[in-house]
Order: C-alpha cells, then structure tokens, then sequence
C-alpha cells in the first residue's frame, strides 16, 4: 500500500504546485472578458475544442450539414478527435480477447521458467523475484478495461501536438503543440471528479465501513429470512438510495463488495452474474437522484439550472425507486429458481481464515470516526486540496488503529480514477457532434430516448453538461434529458461514473472479465422500465422549472448571421503567449 500512496501523494502536490506557478504566466486563447467571446461563461486557455457557443451556423441549417460543417472545421481535428475515441469504446470489447491472450502467454512463461531454473527459489539471492513476462504484462494491461482510454489518451495527444503544433511549424512547432496539450489539461480539463473517487472509492472500501454497512443491510435481510435472496434484494434496493446521501461512486463501492461476499463468491451462473450486474449499475445511476449533489449527472447541471433537492425527490427520487423495486422484483421472479443452487463458501477443515475476513468487533469510535471523513469528503468534494488533505489524516488514522483495520487498498481506486480522467480528457472534444444531435430534438421522448442511447458511448455527466450549455431549452426538454442519462448509466462502463469501480470490484467473477455485450443485455429490462417510469409517471417538474425563464426557447445557439455551409466557426482564439 505504501509504494502506491507515497507515488500518489508526490504526484497530487507536483501537479498542485506546478499549476500554481503557471497560473500567473498564461493566458487564454478564449477570453471570456473579451467583447469577442461575451457569449462564453469561462475563459478556455487551449485553441481547442472550439467553444459550443462559437459556432454560427444558421437556424434552419440540417443537422447532417452541421455535424459535416464542423467535423471538418480545424482541418478536421475534431472528426480525428472522434475516431479515436470510438476506437477506444471498441477496444473496450475486444479487452477479453486480450486478458485470454495474456493469460496464455502467462501459462507458457511459468513453464518456461520452471523448466530453465528461473524462479525466485532457484535464485541464490534473499528476496529474488521470478522472471517476468512482458509480453504477458503487455497484454493484460491492453486487456484492462479501466486503462483503455488512457491507451487512447496518447493518439489523442499525438494528434493535438500534430494539428496545433507539426502541421503549422513543422519540427519547429514541438513547443507549440506541447503548450496547447499542456493548457488543455493543466487549465481546460477538470479533474476533480476523478480524484474524488478515487478518495472516496479508497475510504468506503475500509472494514469498518462495510462492516457498518453490512450490518444495515443485514438487519433488513433479516425481516425476510437472512436468505441469500433476502440479501440479494436488499443490496440492489438499500445501496443504490445510500447512494443519495454519500455519493453514488461510495454506494457502488459497498454494494459491490457485500454483493461479492453475499453473492457472487457462491457461483452463480452467467446469465444470473450478468442480470445482477446490470440491475447493479442500473440502479445505482437512478438511485443517486434523490438530492441534487450525489449522481454526476444531476451535479452537471443543478446550479445552471436550479434544481434542488425538494426538486429532484418531487421529480425523480420517488419515480427512482418505483423503478428499482420493480426492476428487483422482476429479476427476482426471473431467477428466483437459482438461488437455491448457489454453492455456500466453505472452508477446509484445517484451512485457516484469511485476516481480512475475520469477525472480531470493531470498536464505535473507530467506526465513527470513519463516517466522519466519508461526510468530510462528500461535503468537500469539489475541493480537492481539502479531500485529498482529509485523506492524508485518514491514512494516518488506519495505520495507528491498524488492527482493526485491513490494508486501504488504492488500486482499484487508482485504476477507476485513470480510467475516469481519460474519459472526461476524451468527452470534452465530443461536444462538436453531441450538442447539436441533443438540441435538434423537439420531441421530450425521443430526446429522453437519444440522451439515454447516447450515455452508453459516453459518461453521462458529459452529456447532461453540453445540455447545460445550451441556452432556452425548455423545462421538459432539461428533464428529458437528465432522465435518460441517468437512465441509461447501466448499460456501458463507461456510461456513468461509478460503474468502473463496480467492474473493479467484480470483474474478476467474469470469465474473460466483463464482457460488454452480456452488460448491454442484461441492463435492457431494467433500463426500459426505469426510464418507463421517469416519463409516464407525472410530476411538475417535467413542464416547469422551479423558477422558470422569461426568455423564450431557443436553438443550440443564436445565429447573428448565416454562415457559409461548411465553414469553421467565425470567432478565431486569440493568439496564445508562447512563454517557452
């Protein structure tokens, strides 16, 4: 644990002081002070992505012509921008073949150092290690759904050294297309969300945490029985509300380690792992829509526009868990007859329990103590200085009451929070064809419908938050909206935050790890009645905003003259300050 914190925390305060120092130094090229760029809320320091507010085409423009126009707009970048981004949504399936790759070459390695003597034992040294395989290493880091987009993270900075940099000054524009990747992650793209679960993800996994959780839940299997299906569904019902209050990331991290202990650890068959998965991931992204401030998708949006908590219970929280319990109680039906073919985990006679299973009681005040910087990160959570400080105590806290505690385990977290910020460094430059496909929408349904299948190629946060931008939607198109990108979290990974923490937690119950296609299918039903009952179900929200505009409604953006049809956008960055 200590080799990953200490690279951690170097890290956090390297990152935190260099962007101090360059704060004062640069400048942006989209000044929003400049009378040019008046329509833009914050300044953008990087020449790209183009600002959605910049573009001008006219009002009865088609979409397809919108979409080509600016597809090719800077030479094309943002079209390159998008490919390899689908490139990395279609690397995600082929992540099995690459884990069985790497499981192959692993088998033929062991083999190959056993026969040649070259295991760690055979090595006349203290300490020796067995000779490892890269190729094998190689391939299961291909193979590892959350490092995926990272990969794809290089072609993307490949691409904007070339497009701002190589293309214009040849060798001599190294510096230039470096200074626009360095603005575009340093000032640009938002990191906090990633780091916020990757703190949040490392405390509720504590003993102490799961411990408390899984005597709530416990106690309300026990109304039914204490049976595996009574912890089944209360699991996949009490989780996903938790989820309102202590952030839906901290939620999925607790329903996927007591599902694992409660469920998956006795064998279930495939079809059953699959449709406990997408209910899982179904329900968390619902479940978090009770408040305004724990599912990232209603964060994205609630200042803009005005959404509280007594709005989103009166809107979405009590429709929320409508759907859950009737998605639970359908599965239930479904598989009921396979709960009593779940094998119990047993221990060999003189096999010993592993120490992070053991039972001994943990004393309140350690317990509590816990809660208490679970509510100080949750409370912070839009200020990592101050969570990422908390954090530092709170490491501090477990090593001093270490025998109560297990190891604070930071790499599943790690992992979900790389995975988390390449997502969003990825999603930014999605905007250009995500936008107009959302805002050409007249129809609440249809637009629910296309928010939803559009959530399955990309985070839902990103979705609700190029929504935001736009200017006279209408209080039905902004619910419509919301709903299907919470709706439609659990059909991908990479459709809401907190899934990959779930795939982290559980994948290894996958033959082959998670296949995509098995999610897709198994969160359908739930899906489809989640979403049934944000729309049929009534409420005043889906016609009013709570405190409505006097503006009237209307298009993407405001067209002060007809742009030519396959025109870049008519306002150019202002020339960025070189300071190398």
């Amino acid at each position: 644990m200590k080799r990953l914190i200490v690279p951690f925390v170097t890290l956090m305060l390297v990152l935190l002081g260099t962007l101090s120092m360059q704060a004062a130094q640069d400048k942006p090229a989209y000044d929003h002070t400049d009378p040019r760029y008046s329509e833009l809320a914050d300044d953008q320091f990087a020449k790209f992505p183009t600002p959605l507010a910049l573009y001008d085409e006219p009002a009865d423009m088609p979409l397809g012509e919108i979409l080509k126009s600016r597809a090719l707009a800077n030479d094309g970048f943002n079209l390159v921008c998008t490919i390899i981004f689908l490139c990395a949504i279609l690397h995600t399936f082929l992540a099995g073949y690459f884990t069985n790759i790497a499981h192959r070459e692993q088998h033929e390695h062991e083999e190959f150092i056993e026969k040649h003597g070259l295991k760690a034992e055979d090595k006349a040294f203290e300490g020796a290690r067995d000779h490892v395989s890269f190729k094998a290493h190689l391939f299961h880091f291909l193979g590892e759904v959350e490092t995926v987009f990272g990969i794809w993270v290089i072609a993307l900075g490949a691409t904007i050294m070339w497009y701002f940099g190589f293309a214009h000054e040849g060798m001599d524009g190294f510096g230039q297309g470096l200074k626009q990747l360095e603005y575009y992650l340093a000032y640009d793209i938002n990191f906090t969300e990633p780091l916020f679960v990757v703190i949040i993800m490392a405390i509720a996994a504590t003993r102490p945490i799961i411990r408390l959780s899984e005597r709530i839940i416990g106690k309300i299997a026990g109304l039914f029985g204490g049976s595996p299906a009574a912890w089944w569904l209360s699991i996949l019902t009490i989780a996903p509300a938790l989820g309102s209050f202590i952030t839906e990331p901290a939620a999925m991290t607790i329903a996927a380690m007591l599902l694992a202990k409660r469920f998956f650890a006795k064998q279930p068959p495939a079809s059953f792992a699959y449709a406990t998965l997408g209910l899982l991931f179904v329900n968390i992204s619902v479940g978090g829509t009770l408040t305004h401030f724990a599912a990232p998708p209603v964060l994205m949006v609630a200042g803009t526009w005005h959404w509280g908590t007594d709005f989103m219970l009166m809107n979405f929280g009590w429709k929320a868990l409508i759907g859950i319990v009737l998605s639970n109680l359908l599965y239930f039906a479904i598989y009921k007859k396979h709960f009593a073919n779940l094998k119990e985990v047993t221990r060999a006679e003189n096999e010993r329990m592993h120490w992070n299973e053991r039972e001994d009681p943990i004393p309140k005040i350690i317990t509590i103590t816990h809660i208490v910087f679970l509510a100080f990160t949750v409370l912070t959570n839009h200020y990592p200085p101050l969570f990422i400080g908390g954090f530092m105590f709170f490491l501090g806290f477990t090593q001093a009451t270490g025998h109560h505690q297990n190891d604070v385990n930071m790499k599943s977290p790690l992992l979900v929070g790389f995975f988390l910020a390449a997502l969003v460094i990825h999603g930014k430059c999605q905007g250009w064809w995500i936008a107009p496909l959302i805002t050409s929408i007249d129809s609440e349904l249809v637009l629910m419908i296309g928010s939803t299948v559009l959530t399955a190629f990309n985070d839902n946060a990103a979705i609700t938050f190029l929504a935001s931008q736009a200017p006279g939607l209408s209080a039905g198109a902004k619910y419509a909206i919301v709903a299907g990108a919470v709706t439609g979290g659990g059909l991908t990974v990479i459709a809401n935050a907190p899934n990959p923490a779930g795939q982290s937690i559980l994948g290894h119950y996958f033959k082959g790890g998670i296949a995509p296609v098995g999610l897709l299918k198994a969160a359908l039903l739930p899906t489809l009645i989640v979403g049934t009952c944000f729309m049929v179900l009534p409420s005043k929200g889906m016609k009013e905003d709570p405190h409505p505009s006097k503006k009237p409604a209307s298009t993407l953006s405001s067209p002060k003259k007809p742009a030519k049809r396959g025109a870049a956008p008519t306002q150019q960055p202002a020339e960025v300050e070189n300071n190398h």
